[in-house]
């Protein structure tokens, strides 16, 4: 009976203990990495305009393109090229290519019929629109996405210092009505929050091919997407994941910056996107996957340790004092990065998001192991 006791007394002390130090971490991830984001402020600096060559792989895209080619043609910058890989359309692509090409001559298409057997998804046409650039900085965006100003451009070649090799850029989802636009745009937001403020640290692990850039050299220096041409998805966090370091990586965040796009108008196909999107994480270098990965379980062992003790009804006003304080800690941290992320619409329902985005990102890693995503587009 004594042993009894003393174990459903110790169970939880530990239980407790346990709790207490998830929510040290946690306060570490948010006030040493993310607040990084949140406080930082932009260094505007006037320099020399550099060529600049966008490059945008296309495959049966021609109502995006109607749409988001013009806008990007039309950019207040000096020198710069746009390269359209017309991969395999079978649509109206060609006649919308053809006729803007006679309409502006800084538009290039290149034609490409069949794949590579060697390669999967985006990468062969990808690769082949940066080999074709005149210019050695490179700037990518999807055929579905759209500049935010004119000044687009400007701003992401703003970013190059001396010594700048890779600039990861935002590209939110356009804001309307209903929770799944509003869960799409958190999960993108706090994804975006993540690999901002880690590069921010000096620990960068990847970047989004809606708004991004890096020199021409680069690709060639470490062969392009060769050390993972076999995964159909990667081509953005997968090559930046191995050429980015904290000497020549910058961030550009200034809202006229970024790139916007609609977001999946069903449930089903935005977890298919995001099916792809997380297939590629357990191929990054090992420290990120341990930083990434201690602070997911992090979260999960925090809720699901909150749950447990009060269920045990054992002294519940500690417990619920933690769980007040990481609440103000998040509230406050993640308010400052949705704000200077342009999304302060979210923050008032952030731990609603958060434990939805929880469920689906575990059901959907899990439907990963048994099933993996096939096509990039």
């Amino acid at each position: 009976m004594v042993d009894i006791l003393i174990n459903r007394q110790f169970l939880p002390l530990v239980l407790l203990g346990f709790f207490a130090f998830v929510f040290l971490l946690q306060l570490l991830y948010h006030w040493l990495i993310f607040w990084r984001l949140g406080r930082y402020k932009p260094v505007t600096q006037t320099r020399a305009p550099r060529g600049v060559s966008v490059v945008i792989c296309a495959h049966n895209e021609y109502h995006h393109l109607r749409e988001t080619l013009p806008l990007i043609l039309e950019q207040d910058y000096p020198e710069y090229e746009v390269l359209v890989v017309n991969h395999s359309s079978d649509d109206d692509t060609h006649y919308l290519l053809t006729s803007l090409e006679e309409k502006y001559p800084h538009l290039t298409t290149i034609y490409i019929r069949e794949d590579l057997n060697f390669f999967s998804g985006k990468k062969f046409p990808l690769s082949i629109g940066i080999k074709s650039a005149k210019y050695d900085l490179v700037l990518l965006t999807d055929a579905d996405c759209k500049p935010a100003s004119k000044d687009w451009i400007r701003l992401m070649q703003s970013a190059f210092l001396p010594k700048t090799e890779v600039v990861l850029g935002y590209g939110p989802y356009i804001r309307s009505e209903g929770l799944l636009n509003k869960l799409i745009r958190f999960d993108t937001a706090f994804i975006a929050t993540q690999y901002l403020s880690y590069a921010l640290a000096g620990i960068p692990y990847m970047g989004v091919g809606r708004n991004l850039s890096y020199l021409k050299q680069v690709f060639y220096k470490n062969q392009g997407f060769i050390a993972h041409y076999r995964v159909r998805s990667g081509d953005d966090d997968l090559f930046i994941n191995r050429v980015a370091n904290r000497s020549n990586t910058a961030i550009m965040v200034h809202p006229s910056s970024y790139t916007l796009s609609d977001p999946k108008q069903t449930l089903g196909k935005w977890i298919t996107q995001k099916k792809r999107h997380l297939s590629t994480s357990h191929l990054y270098k090992l420290r990120h996957k341990i930083l990434l990965g201690l602070f997911a379980f992090s979260q999960v062992a925090f809720l699901g340790l909150f749950i447990v003790l009060l269920a045990l009804n054992w002294s519940p006003v500690p417990v619920l004092v933690i769980f007040l304080l990481r609440m103000i800690s998040q509230y406050i941290v993640l308010s400052g990065c949705m704000r200077q992320l342009n999304e302060k619409d979210l923050s008032p329902f952030l731990p609603f998001y958060e434990i939805l985005l929880m469920v689906f990102n575990a059901g959907i890693l899990i439907s990963n192991v048994v099933r993996k995503p096939t096509r990039w587009k």
